[in-house]
């Protein structure tokens, strides 16, 4: 017969065990997302995101945690904010280009994954195609490679424009500045007159079309760029009130109303 005072005993312990058991269980991973744009801009691609996670078994708040950090347009913002992702310690950080560039500088263990629209390799995000090495892979839409591609479409679609306007960010130059090189010797060697246009926020856009109207310019052939792209009904918006012919990379500009995609 067992005593009073074991059984009492006996009977804490057990109590206990669900407790114990909770303490051990593992603790619920968690994603880093950095963004050099904004949660409202990129809310569209935030959610494809996590559909893919969802698609490998991953939902959030169910079995992973996701820490997103938006830079709001000021990549001077990324490095901070991967730093703070590292102090984390989370699993795994996903990125855009600037913010994979800031990833890597920030950490040389934490798995970062890219998405990036240039050359992964001239970009400095890996050291080759075949051997990546390091902690940084991902991949590359090769939207800068295709640029002059784009520029050919653009003048195949408005024959008698030839003064055309390319819009880049340069607060991006790693994309920005190879793709303008490009798209330049695209133009030369088409016989058009080709200006460069900047904007690294929403409100430089208006300006921007300002401009083109006084260069006379008969198409607008917008760059590679995460503003861009999560402003793309923008400015499909500002391409139809000025009557400006002009093409992007995704399909949501032409979807707007831009002329093509």
């Amino acid at each position: 017969m067992i005593r009073r005072r074991d059984f009492i005993t006996l009977l804490s312990s057990a109590a206990a065990w669900p407790v114990a058991a909770r303490a051990q269980q593992p603790a619920m991973p968690v994603v880093g997302f950095l963004n050099s744009q904004s949660a409202d801009g990129y809310a569209h691609y935030a959610r494809a995101f996590r559909q893919g996670l969802g698609e490998t078994g991953f939902v959030e708040g169910r079995n992973v945690a996701i820490e997103y950090r938006w830079a709001e347009t000021q990549n001077d913002r990324l490095p901070a904010l991967a730093a703070d992702l590292v102090s984390r310690q989370v699993r795994v950080i996903a990125a855009n280009t600037p913010a994979a560039l800031a990833s890597k500088a920030a950490t040389t263990t934490i798995p970062v994954v890219f998405v990036t629209a240039g050359d992964p390799v001239e970009l400095g995000l890996v050291a080759s195609w075949n051997l990546p090495g390091g902690n940084v892979t991902g991949v590359t839409q090769s939207s800068v490679e295709l640029g002059p591609k784009k520029l050919e479409l653009l003048h195949e679609l408005i024959p008698t424009a030839n003064i055309i306007a390319v819009l880049v960010n340069p607060t991006n130059p790693r994309l920005a500045e190879p793709e303008s090189r490009a798209i330049q010797a695209a133009a030369r060697a088409l016989g058009l007159e080709l200006h460069v246009l900047e904007a690294n926020t929403e409100r430089e856009f208006d300006t921007v079309f300002a401009t083109l109207r006084r260069l006379r310019a008969g198409a607008l052939m917008i760059g590679t760029d995460a503003l861009f792209t999560s402003r793309s009904e923008k400015l499909a918006t500002l391409a139809r009130r000025h009557a400006i012919p002009t093409i992007f990379e995704n399909r949501e500009f032409a979807e707007a109303g831009g002329l093509i995609a």
